[in-house]
């Protein structure tokens, strides 16, 4: 490996164990693949360039409330109750899902808004 490659790779290392990176997306996801940080970090290397480390929290973080919001669309069942049995309109699913996301990303723990929303989606359902 030559000098370059070294400084590269010193670099793109910096990036990948700032702490941000680190909290948002390197411990996060190699937890999700069950594989080391280490691992997950040679595979964002190898993958991606420079521009793209630093562009890509920006992105990630932009992203976090549609998965959150397709999350919550399989946990809440809107799979069956909206998009096959249409007992849920895509409005009123819609509606629950988002004030969920919000709650979730302002801190409130995943698990305690989807039973919320899990009551949400119980009480439209009794009307």
């Amino acid at each position: 490996m030559d000098e370059d490659d070294e400084l590269l790779e010193t670099m793109k290392l910096r990036i990948l164990q700032s702490f941000r990176w680190r909290e948002d997306v390197v411990n996060p996801l190699a937890k999700e693949l069950e594989i080391s940080n280490e691992m997950f970090e040679k595979i964002l290397m190898n993958h991606l360039d420079m521009s793209s480390l630093e562009a890509l929290h920006a992105t990630l973080e932009s992203a976090k409330p549609q998965c959150l919001s397709e999350k919550l669309h399989a946990d809440l069942r809107f799979c069956w109750l909206c998009d096959v049995m249409e007992l849920v309109t895509i409005e009123e699913a819609n509606r629950i899902k988002l004030s969920l996301v919000k709650e979730i990303i302002d801190g409130k723990d995943y698990d305690m808004a989807l039973k919320d929303g899990k009551k949400q989606v119980l009480d439209l359902l009794l009307m």
